[in-house]
């Protein structure tokens, strides 16, 4: 591994400003050859306590800090990501698998958090409500929630932990964090920037090792006042159980299975564009990823032609590999789920455009576009989270948007139309968090993030972002004319 800053490269947990190993270690391998990278200790319960321990006594100091002072921290490690962007996606490709190019672009995303918190710091705002009293004032203030717990998936190492910690650390907060064990280098590596930074001990912790033991102190400990999580629905659901003897606020960003529709006066064109990004971004390893492509009977036969050219194009390989644009998925189950939906929609009459799964042992997958589907297939019930593009044919509007909405999740979905009645009809009748009207790429530090039904609670990123990790408290002042 060539860095320009090898530091960054840790192999070690953070816990209280401290490097620490472990009596046992984790193996990491790239998933594009299967080659160790390095190795990560495997901690439990102690060290989780450790880390809550540091967190509450850090966040008694940080809460009392100015938001400037929490600002200018901020901007340091934001501008710090930016100077060692390319050891960050580096370090990015080799764990995680995605292209280069693309890992480039996740750190930019991800310092993006940080530097939209690094401003937002200063703008925790609190309001005065007309009294209902001529003597007394009514005043509404924010204080940070405490300690927060976050636990962070593998498709996204980088933006998903900006997009909890930023807010946290704007907002006055503690964070212990424990990172997909299949990527533990990138928040390791996040983490020795933050120290960078001047983030003060204690306040950013990150543990690897036993995810039911961390994860057990996360939810138990009653100084943990918030867990955010962002990863599948099941474990979701295990994870909002266990906090429920301590009340803890929970942040769940959780699975998707996005429509994707084009309607039959859609620029054609476009809505391509729009699904090579929506779809096979990260290979289709994404929460916000079309699963589902809804095209109108008129233009199906014209959208699958072209969608599938394109798809054919897309080179498949190492990421550091020239002109590489669909990496490696990330384990081996990832590809057997691919596949036994191929199997499934093929089996029950779909036809395969274009697609291939490498020799046994190997995780590279030629993505599929799949046409003639049904909604008694697999895929239309389940996340496919790979680089399969399934073509559902629909006939009008009122069809599409039962079948779009008929599913647990409710996460993204997508529209195509030139028509500005039908967007915002069929923008406010789909049953999610998030829209994108003739775009494939919706996810900006700007806007808020999440989604509704088992997609789960609260949002990530924009001003409401902050909000999550504050509390409001009222305080009436009487007595004034005394």
């Amino acid at each position: 591994m060539q860095l320009k800053y090898p530091a960054l490269f840790q192999q070690q947990c953070y816990i209280n400003g401290q490097w620490l190993a472990g009596s046992e270690e984790e193996v990491i391998t790239n998933p594009s050859n299967g080659e160790v990278i390095g190795h990560v200790p495997t901690m439990g319960q102690n060290e989780a306590e450790q880390c809550v321990d540091a967190a509450h006594k850090a966040f008694s100091e940080w809460k009392l800090t100015t938001a400037d002072h929490r600002a200018n921290v901020l901007r340091k490690w934001y501008e710090l990501m930016v100077e060692h962007s390319d050891d960050l996606a580096t370090i990015l490709t080799l764990e995680q698998g995605k292209p280069f190019a693309e890992a480039k672009g996740e750190i930019a995303y991800a310092a993006s958090f940080v530097q939209w918190y690094s401003e937002e710091a200063r703008r925790a705002y609190g309001e005065m409500i007309p009294s209902h009293r001529p003597n007394g004032k009514i005043v509404v203030t924010k204080e940070p929630i405490g300690v927060v717990a976050a636990i962070t998936p593998w498709n996204f190492p980088a933006a998903m932990i900006t997009r909890k910690c930023a807010p946290a650390f704007a907002a006055g907060c503690a964070m212990v964090l424990k990172p997909a064990p299949e990527t533990p280098f990138t928040a390791l590596a996040l983490a020795k920037l933050a120290e960078d930074a001047g983030l003060p001990k204690g306040l950013f912790n990150v543990v690897t090792g036993d995810a039911i033991a961390i994860g057990g102190v996360f939810t138990a400990d009653k100084r943990v006042r918030k867990v955010s999580f962002t990863g599948s629905t099941n474990v979701g659901k295990i994870l909002m159980n266990q906090s429920a003897s301590t009340i803890k606020k929970m942040a769940l960003e959780l699975g998707g299975n996005a429509p994707f529709i084009v309607f039959d006066d859609a620029d054609i064109d476009a809505a391509v564009e729009g699904a090579m990004i929506a779809k096979f971004r990260n290979a289709g390893q994404t929460c916000v990823c079309a699963n589902r492509l809804f095209v109108h009977d008129a233009v199906y036969d014209q959208f699958a032609q072209k969608l599938a050219q394109k798809v054919k194009a897309l080179k498949v390989g190492d990421g550091f590999a020239d002109n590489v644009v669909i990496g490696p998925l990330i384990n081996a189950g990832a590809v057997a789920k691919v596949q036994a939906h191929v199997e499934d929609a093929v089996a029950k009459g779909a036809e395969a455009l274009c697609g291939a799964f490498a020799k046994d042992g190997e995780l590279f997958v030629a993505p599929f576009v799949l046409t003639q589907m049904s909604d008694d297939m697999l895929v239309a019930q389940e996340e496919t989270f790979g680089p399969l593009a399934p073509l559902f044919r629909f006939y009008d509007e009122a069809e599409v948007i039962e079948r779009a909405n008929n599913t647990e999740s409710g996460l993204a979905a997508y529209l195509y139309t030139r028509s500005l009645g039908r967007a915002w009809r069929v923008g406010d009748a789909l049953e999610v968090g998030m829209v994108g009207i003739n775009e494939g790429l919706i996810s900006t530090a700007a806007a808020p993030f999440g989604g509704v039904k088992e997609s789960g609670l609260g949002r990530e990123g924009s001003r409401h972002g902050m909000e999550e990790y504050l509390e409001m408290k009222y305080m009436f002042m009487g007595g004034l004319d005394q």
